[in-house]
């Protein structure tokens, strides 16, 4: 009983190292508001859980209603990180593709910001392209699996803009897209622990 406690709280322990380690190195905690660090400790605890799991050849039977409680409340917090941004801020917009990343990779961007705002918009989007081919019923096309991300994803941009909320960027919404396929790509390892099953949660 003990050492399965110990195995239950191991991917806990490891994501808060990792998070610690990985917040210190980048110098981002002055950078990022409270609710951005609970995201990335979030999915560094979901990443390192799923890691152990795949790699011990062991599976997880979620109910779908709590997978997708979980999806919903993820989605209203990066909109809330989208939408409720510091006063003061600077609202522009990009149309030119890869000219912000192009800078992002330049030597004009402190590096550390770079890396978090490059990343970020890549890997905050992977579990939207695990529920689209996670969901019940055949298997989206590949037509709708690019044109459903990309309608949402534009409409977020716009809006960002119209309501003065951040700034329409050309290049945000190509990397969002980079982060759904890779959730597309990293399904076939994720439906290997992951299975969902139908039903409420039990009390």
């Amino acid at each position: 009983m003990y050492v399965s406690k110990i195995g239950q709280a191991f991917p806990f322990a490891v994501a808060s190292i990792v998070f610690v380690r990985f917040a210190i190195f980048l110098q981002l905690l002055l950078y990022l508001n409270p609710l951005v660090i609970m995201v990335v400790w979030f999915c560094i605890l979901l990443f390192v859980s799923f890691a152990v799991l795949y790699f011990r050849g062991e599976t997880v039977r979620v109910p779908r209603l709590l997978g997708q409680a979980v999806l919903l409340g993820y989605s209203l917090s990066l909109l809330v990180l989208l939408f409720f941004r510091p006063e003061g801020q600077v609202y522009s917009y990009n149309l030119i593709p890869f000219s912000t990343i192009l800078s992002y990779l330049s030597e004009e961007t402190n590096g550390l910001v770079s890396f978090y705002n490059l990343s970020a918009n890549v890997g905050l989007f992977i579990p939207f392209g695990l529920y689209m081919l996670s969901r019940e019923g055949q298997e989206p096309s590949a037509k709708r699996k690019f044109i459903y991300p990309l309608l949402s994803i534009s409409g977020i941009e716009i809006c960002q803009f119209v309501f003065r909320r951040g700034s329409l960027d050309v290049d945000d919404l190509i990397l969002n897209m980079i982060g759904v396929y890779l959730g597309y790509i990293l399904y076939p390892l994720f439906k290997k622990v992951v299975v969902f099953r139908s039903g409420k949660v039990k009390g």
